[in-house]
C-alpha cells in the first residue's frame, strides 16, 4: 500500500498536540483590524485547540499521520482511566 500524503497546506496551518489535540491559529487577524475589538484582537493573538468536531474532520481529511498520535493519546488516557 502506499504512503498516504499529508496536504502540503494543512502542514503549514495546524499542530497535532502530543495528546491528539489539534492547534491553529485564529481567524480574522490578517487586516482591517482597525473595525474589530481590542479584546478580539487581544484574544487571537495565540493559537487555539480546535474543537473536537473539527479536529476530527482536519485528521480525517488532511493529516493522516496525525491520527495516529491521536489515537495513541486517546487510547492511553482511557487505560489511565480505568
Amino acid at each position: 500500500m502506499p504512503k498516504m500524503k499529508t496536504k502540503s497546506s494543512a502542514k503549514k496551518r495546524f499542530k497535532v498536540t502530543k495528546k491528539g489535540k489539534v492547534k491553529a491559529g485564529s481567524a480574522f487577524t490578517s487586516h482591517m483590524m482597525m473595525n474589530k475589538p481590542n479584546s478580539m484582537k487581544r484574544k487571537s493573538r495565540r493559537t487555539m485547540v480546535l474543537s473536537d468536531a473539527d479536529a476530527r474532520i482536519v485528521l480525517r481529511n488532511f493529516l493522516p499521520y496525525g491520527r495516529k498520535k491521536a489515537k495513541k493519546a486517546r487510547k492511553t488516557t482511557s487505560e489511565g482511566a480505568s
